[in-house]
């Protein structure tokens, strides 16, 4: 006698196959859209991450580059006050002049 069991046919082990084959598909199919649908979701996350720090980062850009500037306009300053034109400006707008210079006031009118 064969290997076969008395009173089957060798057609249900076809279908037996081919269910498993068919479950294995299902099973592998399962696996690939819920790895499709992690990825996608990693992916939008990641790119909202990357536009908020992009934004962030334009911000810090612009205020380094404002910061640049007053670090310039303040080294301007400082180059000035070695000049000692500059630092008798600033002595008579506070009031302090050489022992022999005159003041002269203007007065406006009122028109």
């Amino acid at each position: 006698m064969g290997k076969t069991p008395v009173g089957r046919s060798k057609a249900p082990t076809s279908q037996g196959k081919s269910a498993g084959a068919r479950r294995r598909l299902m099973l592998w199919m399962t696996f690939m859209v819920v790895f499709v649908i992690w990825a996608g979701y990693t992916f939008l996350v990641q790119t909202a991450q990357i536009s908020d720090k992009s934004s962030h980062l334009a911000l810090q850009q612009a205020s380094k580059e404002d910061t640049l500037k007053k670090l310039e306009q303040l080294k301007y300053e400082v180059s000035r006050l070695n000049d000692p034109e500059y630092i008798g400006q600033l002595a008579r707008k506070k009031g302090y002049y050489l022992p022999d210079e005159t003041p002269i006031q203007v007065e406006e009118s009122g028109n």
